[in-house]
C-alpha cells in the first residue's frame, strides 16, 4: 500500500520556501495574483526584497529616530491594532495623548494656570501640525478682516528660503501667498529684520525655524519677536509669530534652557514639534500646541459623535494608529528631563567628535554651527577635481548615507555634505565616518590623479582650434567640451568598474 503522496499544485503547504515552486517565479507587481501563496512564502519573499534597503542606523540623511529601547517596541506592538480616532473605546490612549500635550506645552512654558489644560493636538507628524497651525492664523486673520470689512482674498505668510517642503505644500494647498527671505553666502537661515520688511497687513504670521534641516542652526525668535512688537505699534497691525521647531524643540529646553525662542516671547501664538525626530519616537507623531484657546478658532474644531461619544477633533487626518502617542508617553515618563538631557548632550558631544575629524582633514568648511540641531553640514574647500555629490556616491559602498544638496536661493552655488546626529549614532560610529570618508578623499585624489595622466598623455588641447591649409581644413583640434566630456567618460568608467568589483565582492560571505 501507499502510504504517500505528491503534493498538488494548489497545496499550500511548505516545506521549504526556498525550494517551493514560489521562489522560482517573479511576483506580480501591478496586478493581485489569482492565488494564494503560503504565509511562510509571503514572509520569506519580502523579506528578501526588503534587505535590499539600506540600514535605517546608517542613514545619516534622516532626523527620524530610528532605535527605541525594547520595552517600548513591545508597548508599541501591544496597541498597533487601535485606531486613535475611537476615543470612546480607548480612554486611555486619549488621556495619555492629553498628558502628552500638556508636558510639552509646559516644556515651551505656555503660560498656563495651575489646573489649566493646555491647548494642542497630537498628528502624524509636523507637516499635520504645520498645516494645522497656518490654517488657525488664515482663518484667524480672515475672521478679523470680515469685521473691520477689508479684503481677506490675499493672505500671505512670511518664512525663509531655507523653510521645509511642507510650508511650501501648506501655501499652495491652501492658497496662502508664501514670501520667502532669500539665503546669502555665509548665512543660511531667515535674517530677522529682512523678514519683518516684508510683512504687510495681508501677513497671516511669520514662520521661523528652530533648527534649519540645511545646517542645524537655530533661526533668533528672539529678535523677530522684538522687531515685530516695534512694527506692530507703528501699523496697528497684530502679525504673530509660528515657531517651527520640529527638530529643535525637544533640544533647546535641555541643553538650551536660557535661550528665548517659546511661549515667553509674547508674539509666539503656537509651536510645532516632531515626537518622531528629537522626541525620540519612531515615525510618525507631531504635535501642534497653541498659547490659548483664543489662538485656536473654535470654528475649526468639528464635534462627532457616531463612534460612541460626543469627540472633538482638530485633524487633517482621521484615522490613525494610536501606537506613537503611547511609545512618546513612554519616551516622556521614561527618560523625564534628566534623560533628555543626557541624550541631547551625548549626541552634541558626539557632533564635535565627527566635527574636529573633519576638520582635521583640511578639506572641508564646516557650515554648522555648534548651538543648534546636533549635526556637521560640511563643504568642500577645492572642487577643482570632484565635489560632494561624488564624496556622498562613493560613502555608500562603506554604507553610510550621507546626503548632499544645493542650498536654496540666492545660495544655490554652495553645495553641501550633511551628517545628523541621532540617539543611536555612538562616538565609535562617529569615528568610523572620519575613517570613511579620508578613505573616499584618497580614492577620488587617485582617480583625478590618473584623469590628469590620460589628458596630458593624449595632448589635450583646451581651445578648439582649425588648421587651415590654402583654405582646407586640414585638422581640428579637441575642445574643451569635447576635452570634458573625455574626462567624464574616464570618470564614468572607473566609477563603473569599481561598482562591479564592490557588488562582486558584497556576494562573497
Amino acid at each position: 500500500m501507499v502510504l504517500s503522496k505528491t503534493s498538488s499544485e494548489s497545496d499550500v503547504s511548505v516545506h521549504s520556501t526556498f525550494a517551493s515552486r514560489y521562489v522560482r517565479t517573479s511576483l506580480p507587481r501591478f496586478k493581485m495574483p489569482e492565488e494564494s501563496i503560503p504565509k511562510e512564502a509571503a514572509y520569506q519573499i519580502i523579506n528578501d526584497e526588503l534587505m535590499l534597503d539600506g540600514n535605517p542606523r546608517l542613514n545619516l540623511a534622516s532626523f527620524v529616530t530610528t532605535w527605541m529601547e525594547p520595552e517600548c517596541d513591545k508597548l508599541i506592538m501591544a496597541s498597533i491594532n487601535k485606531n486613535y480616532v475611537d476615543m470612546d473605546e480607548y480612554p486611555v490612549t486619549t488621556e495619555l495623548q492629553n498628558r502628552c500635550v500638556n508636558m510639552i506645552a509646559h516644556l515651551f512654558n505656555a503660560p498656563l494656570e495651575e489646573n489649566e489644560a493646555a491647548v494642542g493636538v497630537g498628528t502624524v507628524g509636523s507637516s499635520e501640525a504645520i498645516m494645522l497651525a497656518g490654517l488657525a492664523f488664515k482663518r484667524k486673520w480672515q475672521n478679523k478682516r470680515k469685521q473691520e470689512g477689508k479684503p481677506f482674498d490675499k493672505p500671505n505668510i512670511v518664512t525663509g528660503a531655507n523653510v521645509q517642503v511642507c510650508w511650501e505644500k501648506f501655501a499652495r494647498y491652501f492658497e496662502v501667498e508664501l514670501k520667502e527671505v532669500k539665503l546669502s553666502e555665509g548665512y543660511y537661515v531667515m535674517d530677522p529684520k529682512k523678514a519683518v520688511d516684508l510683512v504687510d497687513e495681508n501677513t497671516i504670521c511669520v514662520a521661523a525655524i528652530l533648527g534649519s534641516t540645511l545646517n542645524g542652526e537655530f533661526e533668533d525668535v528672539k529678535t523677530l519677536n522684538d522687531l515685530l512688537v516695534e512694527k506692530n505699534k507703528e501699523t496697528g497691525w497684530d502679525t504673530p509669530i509660528h515657531v517651527d521647531a520640529a527638530s529643535g524643540g525637544f533640544i533647546a529646553p535641555f541643553i538650551y534652557p536660557e535661550l528665548e525662542w517659546d511661549f515667553r516671547l509674547p508674539l509666539v501664538k503656537s509651536i510645532n514639534v516632531s515626537g518622531h525626530k528629537y522626541g525620540l519616537v519612531y515615525a510618525g507623531i507631531g504635535w501642534a500646541v497653541w498659547r490659548s484657546k483664543e489662538d485656536l478658532p473654535e470654528e475649526l474644531i468639528f464635534h462627532i459623535n457616531y463612534l460612541g461619544a460626543d469627540q472633538p477633533t482638530f485633524t487633517l487626518n482621521f484615522s490613525k494608529g494610536s501606537s506613537q502617542v503611547i511609545a512618546q508617553y513612554y519616551q516622556l515618563i521614561r527618560l523625564g528631563y534628566e534623560g533628555y538631557k543626557n541624550v541631547m548632550e551625548n549626541c552634541r558631544d558626539n557632533m564635535i567628535v565627527l566635527k574636529e575629524g573633519l576638520e582635521k582633514m583640511g578639506r572641508f568648511n564646516i557650515v554648522s554651527k555648534d548651538n543648534g540641531v546636533p549635526l556637521v553640514a560640511f563643504t568642500l574647500k577645492d572642487h577643482t577635481n570632484f565635489d560632494e555629490f561624488q564624496i556622498s556616491d562613493l560613502l555608500r559602498r562603506f554604507g553610510w548615507i550621507v546626503p548632499a544638496y544645493s542650498m536654496p536661493p540666492d545660495a544655490q552655488h554652495i553645495t553641501v555634505l550633511r551628517v545628523v546626529i541621532r540617539e543611536d549614532f555612538s562616538r565609535t560610529l562617529a569615528e568610523r565616518l572620519v575613517a570613511d570618508v579620508e578613505k573616499v578623499l584618497h580614492e577620488l585624489d587617485t582617480l583625478a590623479a590618473r584623469i590628469r595622466m590620460i589628458s596630458s598623455s593624449s595632448n589635450v588641447t583646451v581651445t578648439e582650434e582649425v588648421v587651415k591649409n590654402n583654405g582646407q581644413v586640414v585638422a581640428t583640434k579637441k575642445s574643451a567640451l569635447e576635452t570634458q566630456r573625455e574626462i567624464t567618460a574616464v570618470w564614468k568608467k572607473f566609477v563603473l568598474d569599481r561598482k562591479k568589483l564592490n557588488d562582486k565582492m558584497n556576494g562573497v560571505c
